[in-house]
Formats: structure tokens, sequence, C-alpha cells
């Protein structure tokens, strides 16, 4: 017998272990999205709606405009009789598809504006925005080929600060809408001229580096807030 040679019996336990922990892991994540939004308002018949648009939109992107980088020549080195020439080649179309992430960007979007408007807390989340979007900006980082990269626990851990410091008692929506558009405001919206520069043909306003700081730093701000 190969001693070398894979356990089966093994390997399916390892899958079967993976498999229950995803499991597991799935449960937690959509318990704690259904208590988030119970806990700051939304309509039980609206709710699997929000959260099923939100998780499945997560891998769609709607193209809202073409945006137009500068053009990039390359540089070819060959060798001719034992002499070496740099000689220009065809130049490369860098432009770039703006975008938006329908689970990161559109609904977490509605989600905060119907939030604003019934309960009323304009001042409240323009001042949580306005905070959470200009600390964000200043993290954030284009990375190219990735997008535009952020430590995902500072947003909701200022969205939840900024929340309980404002208004105690309206805190949970305050938070969300902080965290929500704050990040949304601060990492994409603000950074858009630096995308032409990122390459990989499309940016997403709200998807890609910055979907689980959009649609997952209102939901762990709230969360903060309820444990606060």
């Amino acid at each position: 017998m190969n001693r070398d040679s894979p356990n089966p019996v093994g390997m399916l336990i390892v899958f079967a272990g993976l498999l229950m922990l995803g499991a597991l892991w799935a449960l937690f994540l959509v318990g704690g999205i259904d208590y988030v939004y119970k806990r700051i308002g939304i309509p039980e018949g609206a709710m699997f709606g929000v959260v099923f648009g939100s998780l499945a939109g997560s891998g769609i992107n709607i193209p809202i405009a073409r945006l137009r980088g500068r053009q990039r020549s390359d540089v070819k080195e060959i060798q001719i009789f034992g002499r070496r020439y740099r000689v220009p080649v065809a130049s490369q179309d860098t432009d770039t598809t703006l975008a938006v992430n329908l689970g990161g960007a559109v609904i977490p979007t509605g989600v905060s504006v119907y939030l604003l408007v019934k309960d009323s807390i304009w001042w409240e989340g323009a001042v949580g925005v306005a905070f959470v979007a200009v600390i964000v900006h200043l993290i954030a980082r284009p990375v190219e080929g990735q997008g535009i990269e952020m430590p995902g626990f500072i947003p909701p851990l200022l969205a939840a600060g900024i929340a309980l410091a404002i208004d105690p008692h309206m805190a949970a929506p305050v938070a969300y809408v902080s965290g929500t558009l704050g990040t949304l405001i601060g990492a994409d919206l603000s950074n858009v001229d630096k995308m032409t520069e990122l390459g990989g043909g499309m940016a997403s306003i709200g998807g890609a580096g910055t979907f689980d700081g959009v649609f997952l730093s209102g939901l762990v701000a709230v969360l903060l807030v309820g444990v606060a």
C-alpha cells in the first residue's frame, strides 16, 4: 500500500467539516442580518427581499458611464546585430466602465433613504455620514487591479460611535445610514477620478473591495449599538 496516497475517508471528513462550518457561518450571518433589519424597523414583508437582494446582488454591476483614461503606449526592447533598441508598440485603451453594484450600493442606499424619511433623522444622518465619509476617505487606498481597499472594521466602529454620540435613542438607524452611505461616499464616490488608473476595465461603486465596507458596515454598526 502506498503510504503517500491520500486517505479518501479523511478527505471526506475534512470536506464535511468545512461544509458544516460554512453552513453555520451562513446561518449566523443571515440571523445577524435579520436582527439588524428588525432593529432598524424594516417591515417583515420587505425583509426577505432586502436580504436576498443584497447578498445575491453583490455580483451584479450596473454600468452607468464610461470613463476616459490616458492613452498608454508600451515600449519594447529589441536586439539587432548585438545592439539593443527601444521601440514603441501599439498603445493600449485604458478606458474604464463605471458601474454601481446592486447589493453593495443600490439596495443599501435605498434602505438608508427609507430610514431617513421614516425616522426623520435628516440632520443626524447628515452629521454621521459626513463624519464617516471624511475618515474613510483618508484611510481608503486605490489598489491597481483590485479597486478601493480599506480595513473593513473601521467604518462600523466609526458609525456606531457617532450614532451613539448624536442620538442614543435613534442610534440604530443613524448607525446604519452613517455606515453605509459614509463608506460609499468616502471610499468610492470621492475616488471616482482615480478609478481609471486601477486597471481591470470596470470600476464598481460598492463592489469588490468596498462591498464588505458598504454593506456589512451598516449591519455591524447596528450590532455594535445593540451591545453598547
